[in-house]
């Protein structure tokens, strides 16, 4: 009995390890702008400075982009493994992705205190047939149909400038506790051109979750009739993707560019 128990215990802890993952590209222009973590662990504290941009720092490069144009972020389990084989974030880690902007003076030094806007969004669906949440369609179950490819388009009011984008998923597998949410977040620093003089309603983080919100601390694994989000609603220029929904574009593509290249142009 006990060597039966401690087997289920090895198989749930390899699970849970092969779901994580990591935002790694931006497919731009040809620049390389991520700060991409050192591990594929995801963050836990919703109250830690680490829920802004992973704890990295600013890297050198920045990726020129005009406002209005439609950049695509890719995660997969491992850094460097771009393979459409294999789920973006596997292990049933189900949960809504979403994607941020902070204005900066300079993305390469920032440090994500200043206040973000959602721009972006890919969270919950019901389904028909759906008796409990993890059969529902999830925001991560398209990034994993989608080869881990989410297009989100750079509102084109926004002032022209230097911004940190701010990419996440977040799991709720093991969200039914307290802390059992898992934030997969990675920082792209950007440099935006054309634009407006629009000025979104900000929010800080940490902030703006908390570890009791109905859509951070919940049981997806029974039935769920309603999800909300959490953080702010998507700004008004921003896009609302509709969870289950199919790939487009680059979503796409099998036949990837090199690791090292990083981006490819975009109209």
């Amino acid at each position: 009995m006990r060597s039966s128990i401690l087997s289920a215990v090895i198989a749930l802890a390899a699970q849970q390890v092969a779901g994580h993952a990591i935002f790694q590209q931006l497919w731009v222009n040809g620049s390389t702008c991520a700060r991409v973590p050192t591990s594929n662990s995801p963050i836990t504290d919703v109250s830690g400075s680490a829920i802004r941009c992973n704890s990295r720092p600013g890297v050198a490069g920045k990726c020129a982009v005009v406002a209005g144009q439609t950049v695509t972020v890719e995660m997969h389990q491992q850094p460097g493994d771009r393979s459409c084989a294999n789920e973006a974030i596997g292990g049933a880690h189900y949960g809504p992705v979403m994607v941020y902007l902070s204005k900066v003076a300079d993305a390469t030094k920032a440090d994500g205190s200043a206040g973000w806007f959602k721009i972006f969004q890919d969270s919950w669906s019901a389904t028909t047939t759906a008796k409990v949440g993890d059969d529902d369609n999830w925001g991560t179950k398209d990034l994993n149909k989608c080869c881990g490819r989410m297009n989100v388009v750079i509102p084109s009011d926004i002032p022209a400038g230097d911004y940190l984008l701010r990419a996440e998923v977040i799991a709720l597998h093991t969200a039914s506790s307290t802390g059992g949410a898992q934030f997969y977040v990675t920082c792209y620093q950007i440099s935006v051109t054309g634009g407006g003089s629009a000025s979104p309603a900000l929010v800080q983080l940490p902030g703006a979750y908390k570890a009791g919100d109905s859509g951070i601390k919940i049981n997806i694994h029974a039935a769920v009739g309603t999800y909300v989000v959490p953080g702010p609603t998507v700004y008004a220029g921003g896009t609302t993707k509709s969870a289950g929904a199919a790939c487009t574009g680059v979503e796409t593509l099998k036949a990837l560019p090199s690791a090292t290249s990083h981006a490819r142009r975009r109209s």
